[in-house]
């Protein structure tokens, strides 16, 4: 059966340091449909004995891995993103199950050329609060309250099962009409677009005064949750660009 709304999801693993676990994560791929594994600055080697020993028949997944130096540079191009963590954080970001936010990362339409990504990150401490700002939801996997952490193979295995199951569901469900999905469709945004408003949005905060720098990084991360809650497309991210550019025209020069 063809599973077209898993062909622009990249699953991506951050400095993943066990071939073991990167080439489990292959296979899976395989298994459920998908395609795109992006590993960013891996601590292992993706093409050694071990990796490519764990892949099985996903080896083919394994070879078209592409290696990104940050998870900005990971995520270019997509719109959506997801990020998986195991802890509970101070931050005020709820955090869903796997069933209710992956299938947020999945087209309407198969015209539809919405890119979105699946984050995970390194097998000894998961994603940071540093990292975990560049994705629009967070996931955690319930498990037992005595030993939440599940490998980094076995999440990514969890995961891609439950997207392979909502695609399976888009699939046989009756599609719209080209008509239809036209009318309804907006651009959203790329996660980098978005990332560079937020870098504006910074300095001009910091610039008026309305942040200060030992505070700025709480403050943003709430001005960040905000705004993915909103999902500005395209257009509207560029008008907000615009009034910052004024904003940033009208207060001019600082002594």
């Amino acid at each position: 059966m063809d599973l077209w709304p898993l062909a622009q999801i990249r699953i991506v693993l951050v400095e993943p340091a066990g071939p073991l676990n990167v080439g489990a994560t292959a296979r899976v791929m395989k298994n459920m449909g998908l395609q795109h594994l992006v590993l960013v600055n891996p601590q292992c080697d993706p093409d050694s004995e071990l990796a490519q020993h764990m892949a099985v028949h996903g080896q083919d997944v394994l070879a078209a891995a592409t290696i990104a130096p940050s998870l900005p540079a990971a995520l270019v191009g997509c719109q959506r993103a997801v990020a998986t963590t195991g802890r509970l954080h101070p931050q005020a970001h709820r955090l869903e199950t796997p069933e209710s936010a992956l299938p947020w990362l999945l087209p309407a339409h198969p015209a539809d050329n919405l890119s979105a990504a699946l984050i995970f990150g390194p097998e000894d401490r998961g994603l940071s609060n540093d990292e975990l700002v560049y994705a629009q939801r967070w996931v955690r996997i319930p498990a037992n309250d005595s030993y939440p952490s599940l490998n980094l193979a076995q999440a990514v295995a969890v995961c891609c099962y439950l997207l392979h199951r909502f695609a399976l569901a888009a699939n046989m469900a009756l599609p719209l009409t080209a008509a239809d999905w036209s009318e309804n469709s907006e651009e959203p945004a790329d996660l980098e677009q978005l990332e560079g408003f937020y870098q504006d949005l910074e300095a001009i905060l910091l610039k008026i005064g309305y942040l200060y720098p030992h505070t700025a990084a709480s403050r943003m991360a709430k001005l960040r949750q905000l705004l993915h809650r909103a999902g500005p497309n395209r257009q509207e991210l560029a008008m907000l660009r615009g009034v910052l550019r004024q904003v940033n025209w009208a207060i001019g020069p600082q002594p």
